[in-house]
């Protein structure tokens, strides 16, 4: 084992002072950084109070939402009246104007059995009694007094509440059942999207899809000036539960306004990025100037202008594109002006050397540097802004995020929410897909390379 003398060591710590001597920050500064990560964690904690946000959330919301969203209900209503049990649908109901669902039985003793969920969860209406079948347990119901009384012994089953005039008996996703004097309500859910294709009122509606395609085909026209091919289009472009046309046409406009708003903003922010840009145009004062005009364009956020442009030029897409426009030569303008700067200036000098315009100088000596970094930030922009105009659509700005927001305050349509946003997420991810073509073609890296 070799010693090593002190003299030796001076010389080694000499060599290597950023090894052997290591100041407090090299020493301890990842340390410190986690520290500090872990702090600002409980602070986050402290200060959002989430420990009593958790635990009074109404996290069964969570999945009633979700459940709404890939399903609809039909809530039939029976009320006994004297000696005759009555059925009535709610208004615009899914099933039509004159429902017979074959899971509604008229039983031989005049008393209706609904199955809610097949055999194991059903409910059989007589004149006198609910009789409720769920988990494998009966529970007669009589709802002839003042108020419903469930007969029969203690305790109730955990699916049964009672209330002060009602009782509710939850089903689980199936639906539920609600009983009030001389009345019963059920609400009975199925998987899917109602009358997505036809509504109720068109002719086409409840018939198999095989004689559809036939009536469209080759069948007798159902309106004699208008061919069957016609109609059916019609039908769904204007499908009154669904409102096909409006969603798809307020989707186009969304598409539009985020197209024109980025291409009016990149063509006003590319001049003013030369004079931004300080290898360009060698004016401290109007850099600064166009460089801080650029900062407050882009600090104000796209929902405020949006906000400002509703309130002057009225709702809808202009003013989701000024709003745009506006923000978007802000960010380009930045972007642009950056990507100037940093360009290499020996091609621009070998031009300008031959005695070339300033014109044919920026054509030559700049364009071919900073056109893929333009292109490719103006498409990353474009695709970014089909976002963006949804939201700003909610304020009032138009297109699909207006009629978004109006289906989500009906607190009842949450079919139609996953519809749109379900065409929001495909039309996002093709400009996603379309935006990353053009900019790999255009920096030359398509086909791996």
């Amino acid at each position: 084992m070799s010693v090593i003398d002190a003299g030796r060591m001076q010389e080694i710590e000499a060599r290597y002072p950023e090894i052997l001597h290591r100041s407090f920050r090299q020493r301890f500064g990842a340390l410190m950084i986690f520290l500090g990560v872990i702090l600002y964690g409980i602070y986050a904690v402290w200060f959002f109070d989430l420990p009593k946000i958790v635990a009074e959330a109404h996290w069964e919301r969570v999945g009633i939402y979700l459940s709404e969203w890939v399903s609809y209900d039909v809530q039939p209503e029976f009320r006994v009246s004297g000696d005759k049990i009555s059925v009535k649908y709610p208004r615009f109901s899914p099933l039509g104007d004159d429902p017979h669902p074959d899971w509604v039985t008229n039983n031989p003793d005049g008393s209706l059995t609904v199955s809610v969920s097949g055999s194991s969860r059903s409910v059989t209406v007589t004149k006198t009694q609910a009789i409720l079948t769920a988990h494998g347990v009966t529970v007669p119901i009589d709802f002839t007094g003042a108020a419903p009384k469930v007969l029969g012994s203690e305790p109730l089953p955990s699916w049964i509440t009672v209330y002060d005039d009602n009782i509710l008996a939850n089903m689980g996703f199936a639906g539920d059942v609600s009983i009030s004097t001389d009345r019963v309500k059920i609400r009975k859910r199925f998987i899917g999207w109602a009358n997505f294709v036809f509504d109720t009122h068109s002719p086409f509606f409840d018939k198999p899809a095989s004689e559809v395609i036939s009536l469209i085909v080759s069948g007798p026209r159902l309106e004699p000036d208008q061919s069957n091919l016609s109609l059916a289009f019609d039908n769904i472009w204007n499908n009154g539960a669904w409102q096909h046309g409006d969603v798809w046409t307020k989707l186009f406009q969304t598409i539009v306004m985020a197209f024109l708003g980025t291409l009016l903003g990149s063509l006003a922010a590319f001049p003013l990025a030369f004079m931004a840009a300080r290898n360009i145009t060698p004016n401290r004062l109007v850099n600064q100037i166009l460089k801080r005009f650029f900062d407050f364009l882009r600090s104000v956020d796209m929902l405020i202008w949006a906000l400002f442009l509703t309130r002057a030029f009225g709702p809808g897409p202009l003013a989701g594109s000024g709003a745009i426009f506006l923000t978007e030569t802000g960010t380009l303008g930045k972007l642009y002006s950056e990507g100037l700067e940093n360009i290499d200036n020996k091609p621009r000098e070998g031009v300008k050397s031959t005695g070339s315009s300033t014109v044919l100088v920026h054509r030559y000596g700049i364009m071919p540097q900073i056109v893929p970094v333009i292109v490719s930030q103006t498409l990353y922009q474009w695709e970014s802004n089909v976002r963006g105009a949804t939201i700003i659509g909610a304020v009032g700005a138009g297109g699909i995020g207006l009629k978004l927001w109006e289906a989500m305050r009906t607190n009842a349509n949450w079919e139609n929410v996953a519809y749109m946003v379900l065409l929001i997420l495909i039309v996002v991810f093709l400009f996603d897909a379309a935006s990353n073509a053009l900019r790999s073609r255009l920096m030359g890296t398509q086909n791996g390379r």
